[in-house]
């Protein structure tokens, strides 16, 4: 858990056992790599991250210089091993509908088929989740010629109960756009609400038997307080801000998420997929650079949260590095807090 205040600079972290984990390490060097969704295909870890380069776009609070063209894949055999670069499994100028910046993504497997749900804008500047399906979980993946339809905003997590549905998780303020909507349909002049109002919320919907669609109406996924209130737009030390990931521990639903201009991963905790979900405390402490994105997986019998950082690039936000570090839990369920400069 932790107290907060208005400002980032007053956050008291009461953390109940801080992780003494070995540090983290950086798993390539080649490229400048993000926002990494890691899963287990045929017992390999396999990891989706986004790809930065310089494009030479100038830094803005809407992300325009996060101006991403294509994803690469990244396989390893075991965590200390060595990481395969599968190359190139989709390009911006193979989607018939996007026009720029290719953000975070996520893959799902059902059936021995292979789902890359990723986040772009149309030619119209907005939004949208899109599809690409694959035979192998390297790729290549082949677009869909439209965007799911219905969706909107970013950062897609695409999560499997164990009764074999499929939900998907989406949303981010800011440049994400999210503000700009309520109860799935645009509005005029979108801003996020006032402080005292409840919170902008991520997105969460079952997905369709194709995997291709939503199967039921988007809603809102609701993060409440220890006194069951709903967190508060101000509260921005624990406000969903990006970066929905969902993962299951001990029959319990844990999400995770980016508060964005605090740079803080935090978690919730929840007994179904849709919530609510109680907030827990932070996950991940500030790391160097503007934004802070994770997946959080098992591997070979131990936890692994995956992040990146802007160490290798000397600070400079838009170009990013992938990293993983173990991630444990105390006995009650909690999660260790990491140091993020560790």
């Amino acid at each position: 858990m932790c107290l907060y205040t208005s400002g980032h600079s007053s956050l008291i972290y009461l953390q109940r056992i801080k992780n003494t984990m070995k540090e983290a390490k950086y798993l390539v060097k080649d490229l400048y790599t993000a926002d990494p969704s890691a899963h287990v295909f045929n017992d390999k870890l396999y990891i989706y991250p986004s790809h930065d380069f310089e494009s030479g776009v100038p830094e803005n609070d809407n992300g325009d210089h996060f101006n991403m063209r294509d994803y690469h894949v990244y396989s390893m055999d075991s965590i200390d091993g060595d990481i395969i670069d599968h190359g190139v499994i989709l390009d911006v100028d193979e989607v018939p509908w996007a026009s720029r910046q290719m953000w975070d993504s996520d893959v799902a497997e059902k059936d021995g088929k292979y789902y890359l749900y990723f986040s772009a804008k149309d030619y119209n500047d907005i939004f949208h989740i899109g599809v690409a399906e694959s035979d192998t979980p390297e790729g290549p993946f082949i677009p869909l010629a439209h965007p799911m339809r219905g969706s909107y905003s970013i950062d897609p997590c695409v999560f499997k109960d164990d009764d074999g549905d499929y939900f998907i998780y989406f949303g981010g303020i800011w440049g994400g756009q999210l503000q700009r909507y309520r109860n799935n349909k645009a509005i005029e002049g979108g801003a996020e609400p006032a402080d005292q109002e409840p919170a902008l919320n991520p997105i969460v919907a079952k997905l369709s038997d194709d995997m291709l669609e939503f199967a039921e109406e988007p809603k809102q996924l609701l993060i409440l307080d220890e006194k069951g209130n709903p967190l508060l737009a101000g509260d921005h030390d624990r406000r969903f801000f990006e970066a929905s990931w969902m993962h299951k521990y001990k029959g319990k639903y844990y999400f995770s998420y980016s508060t964005g201009n605090t740079h803080l991963l935090c978690y919730a905790i929840g007994d179904s997929p849709y919530g609510p979900f109680t907030y827990q405390g932070v996950i991940l402490t500030p790391v160097l650079g503007w934004t802070t994105h994770h997946s959080i997986c098992a591997f070979k019998g131990k936890w692994y949260l995956f992040h990146h950082d802007c160490v290798p690039s000397g600070g400079k936000t838009w170009l990013r590095s992938m990293k993983v570090v173990e991630l444990a839990y105390n006995d009650d369920g909690t999660i260790k807090t990491i140091e993020g400069t560790k």
